[in-house]
């Protein structure tokens, strides 16, 4: 009976330190990161992040050269589109890089956006677990479309436009999975490298710069195979839970950035947001939750997971 009980109150402290680091975790996410509280901010930065790799960097980049992130999800939920901007402040995007495409959230977002743009210097940044293809191509697409984002008829393009490999976090494939432990940290330390590198291109608005990983064939990846992933498997359908191992915690509804799972153990609202973001999956601390039967043998990665981060 003694150690019946024991047991109870272990599960118990157990289950509310998870639940206290998934509220620390939305609160963070919410939080906005500023370079310095007395510093004037120079620009703003719109990202979206799943598993907190862009996240990361755009971090990295603000705080760096004194831009204020806005978190797009977050954005979205508030009905935010319209922005002033002031004469010499930048305009950074950062994203992961959906099936060589840029994600489903972002490309909607930009949609909507207003700006009263007038030969602001533009940039954009996506990371990726491998290369990119014509993502950044697709993108200022999106952005020439939105005649809102125009200057007298002239549509706004990101001119300096970067990709940062970081650690694999899409499992859903057969030949996809997450890294190992000494590639991961190796990516993660390249990829401060490049942000010693790219964040006084940023800084001093350095036009016409390209620096991507677009692989072999970047046209074939982002308009064939990208094309056919983004319509027909970016979708929430084949998530599942088991009941026996989630343990309440409700840490997977939390970090979700479109609001499509509800309740504990998670119902997926089937809304048509998902963006196969796949933070759910990752950041399940027990690994109740699975994409399908491929994902029960792939391992699990969100920045900064262990700890060794930062």
């Amino acid at each position: 009976m003694q150690r019946y009980n024991f047991f109870r109150i272990y599960i118990y402290f157990w289950r509310k330190k998870i639940r206290n680091e998934a509220k620390n975790l939305e609160e963070k996410r919410k939080m906005p990161i500023f370079a310095s509280s007395e510093s004037t901010l120079l620009g703003m930065i719109f990202y979206f992040s799943g598993t907190g790799n862009t996240r990361w960097v755009a971090s990295e980049i603000a705080k760096a050269i004194k831009e204020e992130l806005f978190y797009i999800p977050d954005l979205i939920r508030e009905e935010r589109s319209e922005f002033t901007l002031h004469e010499g402040e930048r305009i950074g995007f950062c994203f992961p890089t959906h099936g060589w495409q840029v994600p489903r959230i972002v490309r909607e977002f930009i949609k909507r956006l207003k700006m009263n743009t007038k030969d602001h210097y533009c940039w954009a940044l996506t990371t990726c677990g491998d290369n990119m293809g014509e993502t950044m191509t697709i993108l200022n697409r999106d952005l020439a479309a939105n005649e809102l984002l125009a200057n007298n008829g002239v549509p706004l393009q990101a001119d300096t436009i970067f990709s940062v490999i970081m650690p694999e976090s899409y499992v859903c494939l057969p030949f996809m999975k997450t890294d190992p432990e000494e590639k991961e940290q190796w990516k993660i330390e390249n990829a401060r490298r490049q942000l010693q590198h790219i964040i006084p291109i940023i800084k001093d608005c350095k036009r016409g710069i390209e620096e991507l990983d677009k692989g072999a064939t970047p046209r074939l990846y982002s308009y064939v195979i990208g094309e056919y992933f983004n319509k027909r498997m970016v979708t929430d359908k084949k998530f599942t839970v088991d009941k026996d191992v989630c343990t309440h915690c409700g840490k997977c509804a939390k970090v979700c950035p479109v609001d499509n799972i509800k309740g504990a153990p998670p119902e997926w609202i089937h809304n048509g947001r998902c963006t196969s973001c796949l933070a759910c999956y990752h950041y399940c601390p027990v690994h109740a939750i699975n994409f399908g039967k491929i994902t029960r043998k792939r391992d699990q990665y969100y920045f900064n997971r262990r700890g060794d981060q930062r």
